[in-house]
């Protein structure tokens, strides 16, 4: 009897705990995506060049990139276990902070069932949907 009970009862939270890991692993990455978004745009600011953010699809990270340097890499897929899909794989900021060139872009986190967008404008600036 009591078996059973503790099996009705971990049937019901094991899917629950899944589910709030999924939640929380991709809301991390969606702010690590963040991050990324705004550290590219103040590089560029701050060196008065052009800085390329690179989304690496395949590899689940995120390159940061001035002129020939690397400035940071985020293996957000490895660290988080989340794939990132984007609708553009670079996004290049201009000196003044504003998007360079089609830099407009949606980037979508997810892992299982759970998945937040971020979206950044042609001005520089990301708006993120969490759900």
């Amino acid at each position: 009897m009591t078996s059973t009970l503790i099996g009705i009862l971990a049937s019901i939270a094991l899917p629950k705990g899944a589910q709030m890991m999924d939640h929380l692993r991709v809301r991390q990455a969606a702010h690590e995506v963040w991050a990324a978004l705004s550290l590219g745009r103040s590089a560029a600011i701050h060196r008065a060049g052009y800085t390329r953010v690179i989304i690496d699809e395949t590899g689940g990270s995120i390159h940061l990139r001035h002129a020939t340097d690397t400035l940071r890499r985020w293996p957000v897929g490895a660290a988080h276990g989340v794939t990132l899909r984007a609708s553009r794989d670079t996004l290049t900021f201009a000196p003044t902070g504003l998007g360079h060139g089609a830099s407009n872009t949606t980037i979508v986190v997810s892992r299982g069932r759970r998945a937040d967008t971020l979206v950044v404008s042609r001005l520089g600036r990301v708006r993120a949907s969490w759900q």
